[in-house]
């Protein structure tokens, strides 16, 4: 792709880099931007820096927030002894949507994928663990997208707290094997939760 400014051209290599931004795409979005007026572009950057360098994650669940205790988990009206387990951020996100669900998070920060180089220590097994030794934990849903990382992520937190009186259930198969939370539509989705089963049944089949 040829292009008459070095400007525009290092605006387009930027651009490509996000997930699912194409060349073709990036040129289109960075054309558009150049048409509108300079303090929308201006805007735009802003927020994008103040997210960048002010966004904080939850102390308690990992979850993004602008402070260091998110919402959910400040919360009184939440339950508290009830977690549930996701991957990341996004299924927060949908599972908040269906508005099914009044318990709090536990954001891992992904799933456990050798393939990837993701091993259990570079996601928040730890504090979970932290969590469930401290006695304040009655439930924990494991809500993670039913692929192959996600069962060996859910299968070994399991070995970790199966010996605990922690109640450990997964969400109900409503949701496809091998798709993300994230694209399951709200009804579905509220659905797997509320017929949760017991992880160890989960296990049998």
């Amino acid at each position: 792709m040829e292009f008459s400014s070095k400007l525009l051209e290092k605006a387009v290599g930027e651009m490509s880099q996000l997930p699912g931004i194409g060349k073709r795409t990036a040129l289109r979005l960075v054309l558009h931007l150049l048409k509108q007026p300079k303090d929308q572009t201006r805007f735009l950057s802003e927020a994008l820096l103040g997210m960048r360098e002010n966004i904080k994650f939850c102390k308690k669940c990992h979850n993004i927030s602008d402070v260091e205790i998110c919402e959910i988990c400040a919360n009184d009206k939440r339950n508290h002894e009830l977690i549930c387990l996701v991957e990341d951020v996004r299924d927060v996100m949908a599972i908040e949507n269906t508005g099914q669900y009044r318990g709090i998070y536990h954001v891992l920060g992904g799933k456990i994928s050798p393939i990837d180089g993701v091993g259990p220590s570079q996601l928040t097994i730890t504090s979970l663990v932290d969590k469930v030794n401290s006695g304040c934990i009655a439930e924990i849903i494991f809500a993670l997208s039913s692929t192959m990382e996600g069962d060996t992520t859910n299968f070994y937190i399991y070995k970790q707290i199966k010996d605990t009186s922690v109640v450990l259930s997964t969400i109900a198969r409503g949701i496809s094997v091998g798709d993300e939370l994230e694209y399951a539509d709200e009804v579905t989705l509220g659905r797997s939760i509320l017929q949760r089963i017991p992880f160890e049944i989960a296990l049998k089949k």
